[in-house]
C-alpha cells in the first residue's frame, strides 16, 4: 500500500510540475513519519523514498539510531523545536525546517559548533492567523534571524518553511504560498542566499508546487491516517 501511495504522489508531482513548467527533479518529497513505526518507514524506503521528516526531537533521535545502518536515509526535523531539545537532533537532522526565533538559532549554532557541523536550516514563517501555529511574523525579526544565520560559521540558511491555513478556500492557501515565495525573493534580493521553499502537505502540495515549493512534506497520503 505504501509503495502504491508513493507512486501516486510522484504521479501528482509530475502533473503539477507539468502544469507550471517545472521539472519534478526540483521537488524533494519528504515522508512525514511521525508516530510511524520503523518497519513502515523501511517499507517506504524500499519503495524508493529516502527522505523522512519528524516532528518530535526524541522520536527523530530514536528512529535515526534504530535505522543507522541505512546511511542514505536523510532526516529532516520539521516540528516545533524547543531550545532544550536541539541536542537530540543536531547530529541527526540534515535540515531543521523550523527556526522560529533568534534564541533557537543561537542554540542550534552553539550545538553545531560543538560537533563541527554546518547545520542546514530554514526559517519558519507564520502565514496564517491560527494560534496553534508557530513561526516568525515580524519582518524586522525575520531579517534579524536571517542575518544571524548568514553570519554564523555553523549555520547555513537554506530557505523558508510554512504551514498553510487549514481551510477549504484554495485562494487563501495559495496566497499563503505566494507570500512565502515573495518573502524568499525579497530576502534573496537583499543578499540572503537561499534556494528552498518547504511548503505543501497532503491536502495542498499540488498548489504549493505550482507556487514554487522545492520541498513538500507528506504524511497521511503516504502512511495513512496518523496512528494507523
Amino acid at each position: 500500500m505504501i509503495a502504491d501511495n508513493i507512486k501516486n504522489i510522484l504521479d501528482k508531482i509530475d502533473k503539477a510540475c507539468s502544469r507550471c513548467g517545472r521539472s519534478s527533479t526540483e521537488i524533494k518529497l519528504i515522508g512525514v513519519s511521525k508516530t510511524v513505526s520503523t518497519e513502515r518507514i523501511l517499507e517506504a524506503y524500499r519503495a524508493g523514498l529516502k527522505v523522512f521528516g519528524e516532528n518530535k526531537a526524541q522520536e527523530l533521535k530514536q528512529k535515526a539510531e534504530t535505522l543507522s545502518d541505512y546511511q542514505d536515509i536523510e532526516w529532516h526535523f520539521i516540528g516545533h523545536l524547543q531550545t532544550n531539545k536541539v541536542k537530540y537532533v543536531i547530529d541527526k537532522a540534515e535540515y531543521i525546517h523550523s527556526v522560529d526565533s533568534l534564541k533557537l538559532a543561537e542554540e542550534i549554532e552553539k550545538r553545531a559548533e560543538k560537533i563541527s557541523k554546518i547545520q542546514k536550516v530554514l526559517l519558519e514563517i507564520k502565514t496564517s492567523e491560527e494560534v496553534s501555529k508557530f513561526g516568525l511574523t515580524d519582518i524586522e525579526e525575520i531579517y534579524r534571524v536571517a542575518e544571524f544565520c548568514k553570519n554564523s560559521a555553523n549555520l547555513k540558511l537554506m530557505g523558508l518553511m510554512t504551514i498553510a491555513p487549514f481551510v477549504d478556500d484554495e485562494n487563501i492557501v495559495r496566497n499563503a504560498f505566494i507570500n512565502l515565495r515573495n518573502l524568499k525573493d525579497k530576502l534573496k534580493q537583499d543578499g540572503f542566499e537561499m534556494t528552498e521553499l518547504s511548503m505543501g502537505m497532503t491536502g495542498d502540495f499540488e498548489i504549493a508546487i505550482e507556487e514554487g515549493a522545492t520541498m513538500i512534506r507528506i504524511g497521511t497520503a503516504i502512511f495513512g491516517e496518523r496512528g494507523n
